[in-house]
């Protein structure tokens, strides 16, 4: 993830009292859970114990986005916004619920990625309708965020209706990926303006040469992967290849991916089609392809949401191998899952994986994808 970069350069432990100290990362288990329940219960344990903070929140030094990606894992296996430990955590995320919608800290240039966590945690515990206005003022908000014709923006304009971190004055394929996900969790379909915008963005940042995407770096390398904004001379993290082109990678292909199809893009479209195939060619649990260690479970997180959005059950990789890819997923997460029950990314700490709170975080999430198929066993 790109949030925050370099703020956190170690693993960090967020005690109970809101401490932060160095991580263990010794302790990685040798034997693998003996089932998916065991996993989840241990990670959930781990964050109501030693991951939350007496007033609800998980690592409060970064802002809400944590403390939001970590209760909506929380609340997708199965706990009730009623749940004690589930409702602190709301309860704190309210406290962060501004007069013009957003959902963010003061003086943050974070507010779409912030907001867009919150609005997707508020509208997973909205039971009986409670956080409608909420969710009706954060959307408001992040569809406000956008680049578009309130920046002065046209169609025209590479920028033109993604999303970003305020501090780099561009918009980026992952905070945009957050905001199409956020736009479908307050109930706009694929007709919302604002998700038509979007999807012009998200197209842009595609290595395809299309009616969507006449940019001046969608031939260089028509793989059909994504890389990580199309604006300017484009960026990819993962490198330029020899001949000037953006290398795509594991966790922008998914993004985008994932994004088109909740844009309402089907499976015929030549994009999703030379995405998906990216990713059969690039089948990799052990790595984030293209990238390594880097953003690895950020990567397991969209990877997992993506496939499963899909509805395939396996994945035929290049060499004509059927992955089963949620026991592949469920156990590569258990060989990493550490005794206390978090993960934390101990080869690469970038974009703060080296807080076991966000990993075990998008761990949890990554592994409620793959429930579907543990309860069709049982």
């Amino acid at each position: 993830m790109r949030l925050l970069s370099g703020l956190l350069l170690f693993a960090l432990t967020v005690s109970a009292s809101g401490r932060v100290s160095l991580a263990a990362e010794t302790n990685v288990t040798k034997k693998a859970p003996r089932s998916y329940g065991q996993i989840v219960n241990r990670a959930i344990d781990y964050l109501q114990t030693r991951g939350q903070a007496s007033d609800g929140s998980y690592s409060k030094q970064v802002g809400p986005a944590v403390t939001a990606l970590c209760t909506t894992a929380i609340l997708r296996h199965g706990r009730s916004p009623d749940d004690p430990v589930v409702a602190k955590s709301l309860k704190y995320l309210e406290s962060f619920v501004k007069k013009d919608g957003g959902v963010y800290l003061r003086g943050t240039v974070y507010r779409n990625y912030d907001t867009c966590l919150s609005l997707i945690c508020f509208a997973a515990a909205n039971k009986d309708g409670r956080y409608d206005k909420i969710i009706k003022g954060a959307d408001r908000f992040v569809k406000e965020l956008q680049w578009d014709e309130g920046e002065g923006k046209n169609k025209a304009d590479l920028s033109y209706g993604g999303s970003g971190y305020g501090k780099h004055k561009r918009p980026d394929l992952s905070n945009t990926a957050y905001l199409v996900e956020a736009l479908k969790a307050a109930g706009n379909g694929a007709d919302s303006e604002a998700m038509k915008k979007a999807l012009i963005f998200v197209s842009r940042c595609q290595n395809l040469e299309t009616e969507h995407n006449q940019t001046r770096n969608a031939a260089k390398n028509p793989d059909g992967g994504f890389y990580y904004t199309g604006v300017g001379e484009g960026e990819t993290k993962a490198g330029r290849t020899p001949t000037g082109g953006l290398r795509s990678y594991g966790s922008m292909t998914y993004a985008g991916l994932k994004s088109m199809i909740f844009a309402g893009v089907g499976p015929d479209d030549p994009r999703v089609k030379a995405a998906y195939t990216w990713a059969r060619n690039n089948y990799d649990l052990s790595n984030n392809p293209g990238m390594g260690a880097q953003g690895l479970y950020y990567y397991y997180h969209t990877f997992a949401k993506t496939l499963d959005a899909i509805g395939h059950d396996t994945i035929e990789d290049a060499e004509g191998v059927k992955h089963d890819w949620r026991q592949e997923l469920i156990a590569e997460l258990a060989s990493r899952q550490h005794d206390d029950g978090s993960w934390v990314n101990k080869k690469s700490p970038r974009w703060i994986e080296g807080d076991p709170n966000l990993v075990t975080g998008y761990a949890l999430l990554a592994l409620s994808y793959c429930k579907v198929k543990v309860e069709k066993k049982d």
